[in-house]
């Protein structure tokens, strides 16, 4: 069996689907680059003045090694939420009807 091209209103929910999701793509990632590299390596220096209360740790120092880490996998979880969201918003979730 072919399958019929898809219609114009088909289409356009397939391209409203996917310039949201490279728009939650992008902003997730733009967070992620100001934390790594904005927090990380160009405001080290002011950051490393305040100190991580009971380690001493210097926050850019912190920044730099760990917390970058620790929002990419919040960003993950993020986005998971976003797209379930969006999946069931454009009736393509996964959802088995078992």
């Amino acid at each position: 069996m072919e399958s019929s091209p898809p219609t114009g209103e088909s289409t356009r929910r397939e391209e409203e689907y996917w310039r949201r999701n490279v728009r939650y793509l992008a902003f997730l990632l733009a967070i992620w680059f100001v934390v790594s590299y904005g927090f990380g390596i160009i405001l080290a220096e002011p950051l490393n003045a305040v100190t991580i209360p009971g380690t001493g740790f210097p926050l850019g120092f912190w920044f730099a090694q760990q917390g970058s880490i620790y929002v990419f996998v919040i960003l993950i979880f993020v986005y998971v939420v976003l797209m379930n969201r969006l999946d069931r918003e454009f009736d393509v979730d996964e959802v088995s009807d078992a």
